[in-house]
C-alpha cells in the first residue's frame, strides 16, 4: 500500500513538472459577457438524471415510475439545454466546435477511451468477489498501470512528432484494447489470471500514454485561437463524462448479471471455466462487462479512422 501511495505521488509530481513553463493563452474578452447559468443548470440536471438511471436503474427497476420519470427529465431538460445553448450568445457549450471533423473525432474517441476506466472497476471486483483477494492485494496488481503512464507519456509526444496524431491514437487504442482482452479471461485459475492481469494493467497504462498527447494535439491544434479555451474545456469535460459513464455502465452490467446470470449461462457452453464453480455468476458477468469496454475501443478506433487525417499535420 505504501508503494502504491508513493507511485501516486510520483504521478502527480510528474504532471506538475511537465506543466512547468507552459504559457497562458487567453481569448479576447468582451465587456458584455454574462455567465450562462440556464445552460449550466440544465446540463447539470440532465447529467445527474441520466447518471442515476444508469447507476440505479437495476436496483430501482427499469420500469419503475422513478426511473421512467428520470428518463423523461433527461430527455426534456436535455432538449431544453440544446435549445438554450443554440440561442445563447454566451453559451458555455459551443456546438459550433463540432463543425470541425478532426476536433469532433478526437473528442469522441477521448470520451470512449476514458470510458474504459470501467475495466479497472470490473477487473478488481472480479478478483475480490470471485477470487477472495483483499482490496490491498488486488490494488497491487495495478501498479504497472501507474508506472507505465509515467514511463510512456513522453513517448506519446515523440510519436506525435514522428507520425502525426492519427497513428499513435490508433496504436494507443489497440494497446488498451489488448489490455482489456488480457483482463477478460475470467475462466482462468486465479494464479494464472494474476499474471495476465499484471501484464494487462501495464499495457493499459501504455495505451493511454500513447493516446493522450496526440489526441489532445489533434483536437486543439485544429481550432482557431479564439476557440481554443472553449475547445479545451469541452475536450476535458468529455474525459470526465466518459470516465463517469464508463464506470457507471460497466459496474451496472457487472452488478446486474453477477446477481442473476440466468440470461448468460450460455457462456458455460462456450467457455470452459477452470477451478471453482461456485463463482461462475461473477466470472461470467465480468466477461460480459469487459466485452462492453472492448466494444468502446472498437468505436473509438472507427472514430479516429474516419475523422483524423493521415500524416504529421493533424
Amino acid at each position: 500500500m505504501a508503494l502504491y501511495f508513493f507511485v501516486s505521488i510520483a504521478v502527480c509530481l510528474l504532471g506538475l513538472w511537465m506543466m512547468r513553463g507552459t504559457p497562458e493563452t487567453k481569448a479576447e474578452s468582451h465587456g458584455d459577457y454574462k455567465f450562462d447559468l440556464p445552460g449550466v443548470l440544465s446540463f447539470m440536471i440532465a447529467m445527474i438524471a441520466i447518471q442515476v438511471v444508469v447507476t440505479q436503474g437495476n436496483r430501482l427497476g427499469w420500469g419503475s415510475p422513478l426511473v421512467l420519470g428520470l428518463i423523461a427529465v433527461t430527455v426534456i431538460v436535455g432538449a431544453a439545454f440544446l435549445r438554450i445553448e443554440s440561442r445563447s450568445p454566451n453559451a458555455f457549450f459551443d456546438f459550433s466546435l463540432f463543425k470541425n471533423a478532426t476536433y469532433t473525432g478526437a473528442t469522441i474517441s477521448n470520451f470512449l477511451l476514458n470510458g474504459v476506466a470501467g475495466t479497472l472497476i470490473v477487473s478488481l471486483q472480479l478478483v475480490q468477489l470471485g477470487g477472495n483477494m483483499t482490496a490491498q492485494a488486488a490494488g497491487m496488481l495495478t501498479l504497472g498501470y501507474a508506472i507505465a503512464i509515467i514511463a510512456f507519456i513522453r513517448v506519446g509526444e515523440k510519436l506525435l512528432r514522428l507520425y502525426g496524431a492519427r497513428k499513435p491514437m490508433i496504436w494507443g487504442c489497440l494497446i488498451t484494447g489488448l489490455a482489456i482482452v488480457l483482463l477478460s479471461p475470467a475462466n482462468m485459475l486465479l494464479d494464472d489470471y494474476k499474471i495476465s492481469a499484471i501484464i494487462g494493467y501495464t499495457l493499459f497504462g501504455v495505451g493511454l500514454a500513447f493516446y493522450a498527447t496526440p489526441s489532445t494535439d489533434a483536437a486543439l491544434s485544429n481550432l482557431p485561437a479564439e476557440q481554443a479555451g472553449a475547445g479545451s474545456g469541452i475536450y476535458k469535460m468529455a474525459s470526465s463524462l466518459g470516465a463517469a459513464f464508463g464506470v457507471a455502465i460497466s459496474a451496472t452490467i457487472f452488478t446486474a448479471f453477477s446477481a442473476n446470470n440466468e440470461s448468460i449461462t450460455w457462456l458455460e457452453g462456450v467457455i470452459t471455466f477452470a477451478g471453482r464453480q461456485d463463482n461462475l455468476a461473477v466470472r461470467e458477468a465480468a466477461i460480459l462487462a469487459l466485452g462492453f469496454n472492448v466494444l468502446m475501443i472498437v468505436v473509438a478506433i472507427a472514430s479516429i479512422m474516419l475523422t483524423i487525417p493521415k500524416g504529421k499535420k493533424a
